[in-house]
């Protein structure tokens, strides 16, 4: 265990010549001092949208006329497509007997959070009637659910709506837009896109059958209904009637929504609100529901998920760990995974939950974002010395976890040395999976304000392409250590002429593939036995 010890003394040297935090600006004490209140007082109310997005509207369409030529490529491939056969909801009576008013499809961009809320949103249509199809299908409708987390992230959601709005020269009598984009700039995007029908947020998502309905029988929508955009508490509602985008074996289940921390960087308490468990009940009747629709794995998620029941408080002392206990107990789930857990919450009882419990894969996603502490307390995030705490402690309890954690090159601020104890990180500890991102500038937060601190953008994407290229080599060499080993493997689908899975090590669309030669059924846990590898990608025989 001695090589995967971490401890912030074996960085002092590095971190010598740090200089002070002031050195940062005001970010060095995001969480109290009078000059941050200051920032955020400054970047309230209308940001920069106008700014920065309406040019980026008008630009594309100087390049592609009012809207995309019919041989225009759709912008990007999107996360998930519809898959046959993986509703989970009950249909309604006119459902039911075929008798469908027309038919909607769904582009979905952004995180898992946001699939669940499409697929929420698709069950509702689907119930009042509605026929769901896949997004590259003629449709009467489409639907962008967008995400507005970092600026290409927004980028690729307006030009979805305008491809989308681009189809309206042809079958497509509509087109709404959902998502974290509509909640944060919906007036913008109203008045910038007239071509859009409707701009839906959060708390109005049970909306979109009556908007989508009224389209359909060519009803006007009247400039009053075009924004439905309320508050970001909104009231949970139930999730398990949806009509689910992820294969029928796997299934996004949320346990909170919301986050209560302050990162620098971050956005997204402004519009999904404060942190709030989501009910005890809810969650276990919604996993029951899953489970016997035919849900073997159960990936938890939320914007902070392990920190689950923190907010009840002492009146109800139920807890993640708790939960998982539970969730193990329902007949036909084989995998329980924890994604999005903020390195904060890690207790005694939650690491002995992932290590003896075994339906709960022993993998934890856990953020970190770097590994200076002058940058940590530049983002307002926890400082490093309680990070390696825990990062010690849950490798010390289960030596063969795979940790993943995503990191951000190119904070405003971040010298050369931070970028080398970040690289000298990443090097020690050998995160098996990792995600590693520039810095992307996010209007209304406080590191936005640190203009004069900005890295130079060829520095910022130089050094996110030496840290993409460490992590690189070492899932490669994680991928050749499981030559010759048997290892369970998940088949997801057929492609190419293999089967495709993922081990415990691989969580859904964001990890590494099992390439199994023999064309064993999507949903089927196959003893696999690994003969070869593609870059991070393994190839497997059935044994």
């Amino acid at each position: 265990m001695a090589a995967f010890q971490l401890c912030a003394a074996s960085w002092s040297g590095m971190r010598a010549a740090r200089g002070c935090a002031e050195h940062i600006g005001c970010l060095s004490a995001v969480a109290g001092c009078e000059c941050v209140r200051g920032c955020r007082q400054r970047v309230r109310g209308r940001t920069a949208f106008a700014r920065s997005w309406r040019p980026l509207m008008r630009q594309t369409r100087a390049q592609t006329g009012k809207g995309f030529a019919e041989n225009q490529k759709t912008p990007v491939k999107m996360m998930v497509a519809v898959n046959e056969g993986t509703n989970s909801g009950a249909s309604t009576d006119s459902a039911a007997a075929g008798q469908m008013l027309g038919s909607v499809s769904l582009v979905a961009l952004g995180c898992a959070k946001n699939t669940v809320d499409a697929e929420v949103m698709l069950g509702d249509l689907q119930r009042n009637g509605v026929r769901i199809v896949g997004e590259d299908e003629e449709s009467d409708v489409v639907i962008v659910n967008t995400c507005a987390f970092i600026e290409d992230a927004k980028t690729t959601s307006i030009e979805a709506i305008l491809h989308a709005v681009g189809r309206k020269t042809g079958s497509v009598r509509g087109v709404l837009v959902t998502g974290c984009l509509a909640q944060r700039y919906a007036s913008d995007l109203a008045d910038e896109l007239p071509e859009v029908d409707a701009v839906v947020g959060f708390e109005n998502y049970s909306q979109v059958p009556e908007l989508v309905l009224k389209i359909l029988r060519k009803a006007p929508q009247g400039k009053a209904s075009r924004v439905a955009v309320g508050g970001a508490n909104v009231p949970f509602r139930p999730e398990w009637e949806r009509w689910r985008l992820t294969p029928r074996h796997t299934a996004y289940l949320r346990a909170a929504e919301g986050c209560s921390h302050a990162c620098s960087f971050c956005i997204i308490p402004s519009f999904r609100g404060l942190f709030r468990s989501k009910p005890w009940d809810s969650v276990l009747d919604e996993a029951r529901r899953l489970a016997a629709s035919g849900v073997v794995e159960l990936n938890l998620i939320a914007e902070d998920t392990n920190q689950y029941g923190m907010d009840w408080g002492p009146k109800d002392p139920r807890r993640l760990h708790d939960l998982l206990y539970e969730l193990a107990k329902i007949p036909g789930i084989r995998w329980i995974r924890l994604l999005y857990c903020y390195p904060s919450y890690f207790s005694d009882e939650l690491i002995a939950a992932i290590r003896d419990i075994p339906e709960v894969v022993k993998y934890v996603d856990i953020p970190l974002q770097h590994m200076s502490d002058r940058v940590l307390r530049a983002m307002n995030r926890p400082p490093l010395d309680h990070t390696l705490k825990i990062l010690n402690r849950i490798r010390d309890e289960i030596p063969d976890i795979t940790l993943r954690t995503t990191f951000i090159s190119g904070f405003p601020g971040e010298t050369k040395e931070d970028h080398e104890i970040l690289k000298q990180a990443l090097r020690e500890f050998r995160f098996r999976r990792a995600g590693i991102f520039s810095y992307s500038v996010e209007e209304g937060t406080p590191a936005a304000l640190l203009e004069d601190l900005f890295v130079d953008p060829d520095v910022k994407e130089s050094r996110c392409d030496e840290l993409i290229s460490i992590q690189q080599e070492i899932e490669e060499d994680f991928a050749k250590q499981q030559v010759g080993k048997e290892l369970d493997v998940l088949i997801d689908r057929h492609q190419d002429g293999y089967a495709v899975g993922r081990t415990r090590f691989d969580a859904p669309e964001i990890d590494s593939m099992v390439y199994v030669v023999q064309l064993v059924d999507p949903g089927t846990m196959v003893r696999v036995k690994i003969v070869g590898t593609h870059a991070f990608d393994l190839i497997g025989e059935v044994l």
